[in-house]
């Protein structure tokens, strides 16, 4: 028996070549040549050379010596640079089709960027210090530096901070999310966080936005300082920026699952348990369980 002529497909491929090309150009008016969009490879691995500046012997190179550490760093920190130049400027390029200057100003950002790390650097040695006095579990700082993921995403988050405050496009999103990935941590690097701040544990962490966190906080695994709701403009879409996240005052802790929505503040020394569905303020010093919010009693 004959078999059936096999049917040409190449006229069937042809239209969804045609159909993608044309989605592609509906997506952004930006010519193709300018979409020189910054590499996740690239971002992920300036962070690595970041984390090895901010403490070196941790991180990157392990045989360092006092009389080879500033070579060390002098040589990493020119690697990062050129780096953060190149993924700054791309990022600059998408933002910002027309830039004609993008080369100059990555620089300055890159060099603007470079010369906070040394608060970045106090700020951390913070959160280290609040995870090992916070955490019976931890035999030494070191050990919260070297292996707890709460540190990586902290980590990411205060770099990427900086850049967000620079005005650098792109990457700071890039960096808390590759952070994301690793740990299952989500910070939005917008969110403003004070010193001494330790995430125990932290899969299923997420703090929005417009979160503003005080001094010496610590939360748990699953909590979620989110939003309740977002206004919308004429036309029926988000508006961006607004002041939607909680604020959490100094010395507050915030245990498992807790879901804390809304623009509202929790007072500085509370105790939110675990569990709790929480959408108003507290006064400083509450304790916040679920049993006082389903009975209405005052916390």
């Amino acid at each position: 028996m004959p078999s059936e002529p096999t049917p040409d497909r190449g006229s069937d491929l042809h239209g969804v070549v045609e159909s993608l090309a044309a989605a592609s150009t509906a997506l952004t008016g930006m010519p193709l040549g300018r979409r020189q969009f910054p590499s996740r490879t690239a971002v992920a691995g300036l962070v690595e050379e970041l984390r090895a500046l901010l403490f070196p012997g941790y991180f990157g190179a392990s045989d360092l010596k006092a009389d080879t550490l500033r070579y060390h760093l002098g040589a990493r920190m020119d690697r990062a640079l050129h780096g953060l130049c190149d993924q700054i400027q791309r990022g600059l390029m998408v933002s910002d089709p027309t830039c004609g200057e993008c080369g100059e100003r990555s620089r300055d950002l890159a060099q603007a960027f470079l010369a906070r790390l040394p608060e970045v650097r106090r700020l951390l040695a913070t959160d280290v210090q609040a995870g090992f006095e916070g955490d019976p579990a931890a035999t030494s700082p070191d050990e919260v530096l070297f292996c707890y993921p709460g540190m990586v995403a902290i980590t990411s988050q205060r770099l990427a901070h900086e850049l967000l405050k620079l005005g650098v496009p792109l990457l700071p999103r890039m960096i808390t999310e590759h952070a994301h990935g690793l740990t299952g941590i989500d910070i939005h690097p917008g969110a403003q966080i004070g010193e001494r701040f330790f995430i125990d544990h932290g899969t299923g962490v997420v703090i929005g936005e417009t979160c503003v966190i005080g001094r010496n906080v610590r939360i748990y695994q699953g909590v979620t300082l989110g939003a309740k709701s977002f206004p919308l403009d004429v036309d029926g879409h988000p508006v961006k920026g607004v002041p939607r996240h909680p604020v959490v005052e100094d010395d507050v802790i915030i245990y498992s699952n807790a879901t804390v929505l809304g623009r509202i503040t929790l007072g500085k020394g509370s105790a939110i348990g675990g569990n709790v569905w929480l959408t108003r303020s507290v006064s400083p010093g509450s304790v916040i369980t679920q049993a006082n919010e389903k009975d209405g009693m005052p916390a």
